[in-house]
């Protein structure tokens, strides 16, 4: 069956139930997990133009990297409440598909199990947000959709 999983994690909804589907198949399967948040990188050009804290302006990779890390701690504290022991998370940045796609084929994850949609989508045009989408394309290997 399966032996290692990655959970892409973003945070919203439809993550955490992926998240809970993943702690799911660990438990059952006896895979480790290894949680992934990834953060857009944002040119000088994108950063003059966002607001991330208005009080603190800083550096928004920064900013964005911070916020990524609550967000993976938030998901090791949601695995660990399900059971979850052999566990591993880390936070990259970069396109979302490709970075979840390749940190997958390097680390060896023989399943991605992840949302439909999560927090860069928008509107109900599709079945399927954009990463979720790309993540199908772009994988070697077996991906849940939840």
């Amino acid at each position: 069956m399966f032996t290692h999983i990655l959970a892409p994690y973003d945070g919203s909804v439809t993550a955490n139930r992926a998240l809970h589907k993943a702690a799911e198949m660990a438990l059952l399967t006896g895979a480790k997990v290894t949680l992934l948040t990834v953060y857009r990188h944002h040119s000088m050009l994108e950063a003059s133009l966002s607001m991330v804290r208005v009080s603190d302006p800083g550096n928004l990779d920064d900013a964005m990297k911070e916020h990524a890390t609550e967000i993976i701690n938030h998901g090791k504290a949601v695995m660990a409440e399900a059971g979850v022991t052999n566990l591993r998370a880390f936070v990259r940045s970069g396109r979302p598909a490709r970075a979840i796609t390749e940190f997958a084929q390097k680390h060896e994850a023989d399943l991605i199990v992840l949302s439909s949609r999560g927090l860069g989508s928008s509107g109900d045009s599709y079945l399927l947000g954009s990463v979720s989408h790309k993540v199908i394309g772009l994988a070697k290997m077996p991906v849940l959709v939840i």
